[in-house]
C-alpha cells in the first residue's frame, strides 16, 4: 500500500519527506491507508486532518496532474457509485440548486470581500497585459462587454450574477440596462447597494424560473458549472427563448477535458456540492440546433494567477477571519485554491468563453481583443473604483 502511493509520487517527481519545495511531508502514517481507500477525498480530507502538507501545495497538484498517474488508479466501489449516481439522478435538480448556496456562496460576504478584487468577481480575471488582480478583473469585464458588443439602453440578462461585478461594469460604462439572477440573498443585497442608482435589478431566481422577457444580449459567468450535464440543453433552451433573434449569448465556465459525470469527490462534499464540470462534446452537443457557434476562446491558463492572488489575500486576510473560521476551515480553503491552481497550471482544467448566436451574424463575429479600448483604461476604472468604495460598502 505504501510503495504503491511511493510509486505515483515518484512518476509526478514528487518525494515523501524531500527537500523540494513539492515533496510531501506526512506526518501521520494512516495517510497512506486513507489515500488506498478513499483517493481524492482521503487525500483532502488528510490533509484538512493536519496529516501532511507541502510546502508549494499548488506545484505539487501541477506535478501530480502533469504526471497522469490517476489514469493509472483503480476505481473504488465508492467512487463507482458516485458516478452511478451522478448518471441517473439529476444533482443540479431545482430543490438541489440551492445546495451549493447555503454551503459555499453564503459562507459570509467578509470571506469573499478578504480573498476577491475590490469589484467582488469570483471568476477567473482576464491577465493579458494586467500587473494585478484589479487590472486583470477589470480587462475581464471589458472582454465580457466587448465580446457581448455591447450598446447603450441594450437590455441585458445576467444569470448567475453573483455580487454584482458585471452588471455595474455594464450598467455604468456601457448604459445596458441590466437585469441579474442569483440564488444567494446575500449576493442580491451586496450588488443592489453597489448599483445603486444605475439601471440594473436583480432578483433571487432559478434560471428555470424567468418569465417571458426578451433581452438583447445574455451572459453566464462561472454558472455553467452548477448547471450540468442533464440540464444542459434545458438550459440553453431557455436562453434562446429570452434572446432577441439578432441577440449575443456569452457563457463563461470552467470546463473539462473529458465528459464525466460528477467532479472531484473532494471538491464536491467540501466546496461545490452537485457541481460538473462541461466537457467541450457536452456543451457543442446542447448547441446543436439552438445556436450558431461565432467564438470558442480558453485562456484557462490565466485561473492559475487569479487563485494564487485569491490564496494571497485569503492568507493575508487570515488573522481577521480566524474570529468566525477555524483552522480546520483555513486547511480546506487553501486546499481548495491551490489544488485548483495547481490543476489549471497542469493544463488539466480549462477556462472557457463561448459566444453564440441563434442565427449567425451577419458578417460573421470579429473581436479585436481589447486593442480598441472604447471605455476608460483598466487603471482609471480602478481608481474610480477605489474612490466610490466607501459610498456602496464594498471596500475591504
Amino acid at each position: 500500500m505504501r510503495e504503491w502511493v511511493d510509486q505515483l509520487f515518484a512518476v509526478a517527481g514528487i518525494e515523501p519527506g524531500g527537500t523540494h519545495p513539492w515533496d510531501i511531508q506526512i506526518h501521520d502514517p494512516g495517510f497512506y491507508q486513507r489515500v488506498w481507500a478513499d483517493r481524492n477525498l482521503g487525500m483532502g480530507e488528510a490533509y484538512m486532518d493536519g496529516w501532511w502538507d507541502s510546502q508549494q501545495l499548488d506545484e505539487f497538484f501541477a506535478r501530480l496532474l502533469r504526471s497522469k498517474v490517476e489514469q493509472s488508479l483503480r476505481v473504488t466501489p465508492s467512487l463507482a457509485l458516485r458516478t452511478m449516481a451522478h448518471r441517473i439522478s439529476n444533482f443540479q435538480s431545482r430543490g438541489r440548486s440551492r445546495e451549493v448556496i447555503k454551503q459555499h456562496y453564503d459562507l459570509g460576504n467578509d470571506l469573499f470581500q478578504a480573498m476577491l478584487d475590490s469589484r467582488m468577481n469570483y471568476s477567473c480575471g482576464y491577465w493579458k497585459g494586467a500587473k494585478s488582480l484589479e487590472e486583470a478583473q477589470v480587462n475581464k469585464l471589458e472582454l465580457v462587454c466587448q465580446k457581448l458588443m455591447l450598446k447603450s439602453g441594450m437590455r441585458l440578462l445576467d444569470i448567475g450574477c453573483g455580487w454584482g461585478a458585471l452588471a455595474k461594469h455594464a450598467a455604468q460604462y456601457y448604459g445596458a440596462k441590466v437585469m441579474g439572477i442569483t440564488l444567494s440573498l446575500p449576493q442580491k443585497l451586496f450588488a443592489e447597494e453597489s448599483c445603486r442608482g444605475l439601471p440594473a435589478t436583480f432578483l433571487v431566481r432559478d434560471y428555470r424560473e424567468l418569465t417571458d422577457q426578451e433581452f438583447d444580449r445574455v451572459v453566464s459567468i462561472g454558472m455553467f458549472e452548477h448547471v450540468g450535464h442533464k440540464n444542459a440543453k434545458t438550459f440553453l433552451n431557455i436562453v434562446r427563448n429570452h434572446l432577441t433573434e439578432d441577440g449575443i449569448f456569452l457563457l463563461h465556465s470552467i470546463g473539462g477535458d473529458g465528459s464525466r459525470a460528477g467532479v472531484d469527490p473532494w471538491i464536491a462534499k467540501y466546496i461545490f456540492p452537485n457541481g460538473e464540470l462541461p466537457s467541450q462534446v457536452q456543451i457543442s452537443h446542447a448547441m446543436e440546433g439552438r445556436f450558431v457557434l461565432e467564438d470558442w476562446h480558453n485562456f484557462g491558463s490565466d485561473y492559475d494567477r487569479t487563485l494564487m492572488a485569491w490564496h494571497g489575500n485569503f492568507t493575508e486576510q487570515w488573522p481577521r477571519l480566524k474570529a468566525r473560521f477555524d483552522q480546520r476551515f483555513f486547511r480546506m480553503w487553501s486546499y481548495y485554491l491551490l489544488s485548483c491552481a495547481g490543476a489549471f497550471r497542469a493544463r488539466s482544467l480549462q477556462l472557457w468563453q463561448v459566444v453564440m448566436t441563434k442565427h449567425g451574424l451577419k458578417g460573421g463575429f470579429h473581436f479585436r481583443d481589447l486593442q480598441a479600448e472604447p471605455r476608460p483604461s483598466s487603471a482609471a476604472l480602478i481608481g474610480q473604483t477605489a474612490a466610490s468604495q466607501d459610498l456602496v460598502g464594498i471596500g475591504r
